[in-house]
């Protein structure tokens, strides 16, 4: 950001630079967090980015939106949908600026909005050769990057030297298919500036998508992480023909292991029953549209892992976090029988009817 510029020079260039001519939405937001160029990016292609897209979009004039296929790109300017995801949700393509180069994109925007699965996180940004330090980087991946054992917000602020005053994270209980629909949704922007989360917030909340804010950025990504490994659990007692009664139960115990583990990494003031933590947690687990409760079912019906994976053609995050969470938790040494059990399903291969009957004995 080049400081010697007074600040109407400094938007006005940035304004010419991404030729947002008539954009005062995105020029306001750009002005209250201090970022340039105006634009906002959306970084992915899947069903959570969509539905994102269609969320700012509803007040932001036009958008740049990143998706790594050319081929994508094409189907979807030809039939104003995306292709693969949400195919109800149409858009006016006149607002979009689509770009499979991710360095141009990162170039002509301020805001980059990450909604790419997070074991593929790593390969998109091997071709990223521009700096984000200096840009908003919001993370809705709500996974941890494998192999790292790093949630986003984490990786972002040690590989990419993105400073903390710069990083957000969007969660709460917000399925893309019901989003599609225009269904009540309610969202949470976690940010340490809490200036930058509000006029994101403002920038997102509309008819159907109520917004708070929070400073507990990496409590609401571990807890986002460890919803979908207990959603997986749901799934697999789904599977196993337990009812919904060992399902409330299982669920409690759920939110009571979050906060062991939350207390244990980041002692910060939070009330885990705020909708970005249980709310998130209760959706995952029961709803149907949750994908990692379907791969759990699977698995409790006798699929496995491998042949699940096949025939859902979607990505259950919480494989990957299941198995992350994990080693994190070696180091924290957390009691969280829960993490333990789907862990040992998933990757010991001990049979889900074995292992769910002792975590029905230690549960109370």
């Amino acid at each position: 950001m080049d400081f010697s510029k007074s600040r109407s020079e400094f938007f006005r260039s940035s304004k010419e630079e991404n030729h947002d001519g008539d954009c005062p939405v995105l020029e306001d937001f750009a002005q209250k967090i201090g970022a340039a160029p105006v634009g906002i990016a959306i970084m992915g292609g899947g069903s959570w980015a969509t539905a994102i897209a269609k969320i700012v979009l509803e007040k932001a004039e036009r958008i740049t939106w990143y998706m790594r296929r050319p081929e994508a790109i094409e189907e979807f300017k030809r039939l104003e949908h995306n292709p693969s995801y949400l195919t109800s949700v149409h858009f006016d393509i006149s607002r979009i600026t689509f770009s499979s180069d991710i360095n141009e994109v990162v170039r002509t925007c301020g805001t980059l909005i990450f909604v790419t699965p997070s074991p593929y996180i790593k390969n998109h940004l091997k071709k990223l050769k521009e700096k984000i330090h200096n840009k908003f980087v919001i993370t809705a991946i709500k996974g941890i990057v494998p192999d790292e054992n790093l949630i986003c917000s984490e990786y972002f602020r040690q590989v990419y030297n993105v400073p903390d005053d710069n990083l957000a994270v969007l969660g709460g209980p917000s399925h893309a298919e019901e989003v599609a629909l225009g269904r009540l949704t309610y969202l949470t922007v976690g940010c340490t500036d809490e200036e930058k989360a509000r006029a994101f917030a403002d920038l997102i909340a509309g008819s159907y998508v109520k917004t708070k804010t929070a400073t507990d950025v990496i409590g609401i990504e571990y807890a986002s992480v460890l919803k979908n490994v207990y959603a997986i659990a749901a799934g697999i007692c789904n599977g196993l023909k337990y009812g919904d009664n060992f399902q409330s139960v299982l669920m409690a115990n759920a939110v009571q292991e979050t906060n062991r583990f939350l207390r244990a990494v980041y002692p910060v003031e939070r009330n885990v029953y705020d909708s970005v933590y249980l709310g998130d947690l209760l959706v995952t687990g029961y709803s149907n549209f949750s994908r990692n409760r379907v791969f759990g079912t699977m698995i409790g019906r006798g699929y496995s892992v491998k042949s699940a994976q096949i025939e859902m053609e979607m990505i259950a995050e919480g494989f990957f976090g299941t198995k992350c969470m994990k080693d994190i938790n070696r180091h924290f040494h957390v009691n969280m029988p829960i993490l333990d059990a789907v862990y040992n399903i998933l990757y010991e291969r001990i049979s889900p009817a074995i292992e769910i009957k002792l975590l029905t004995d230690s549960f109370r």
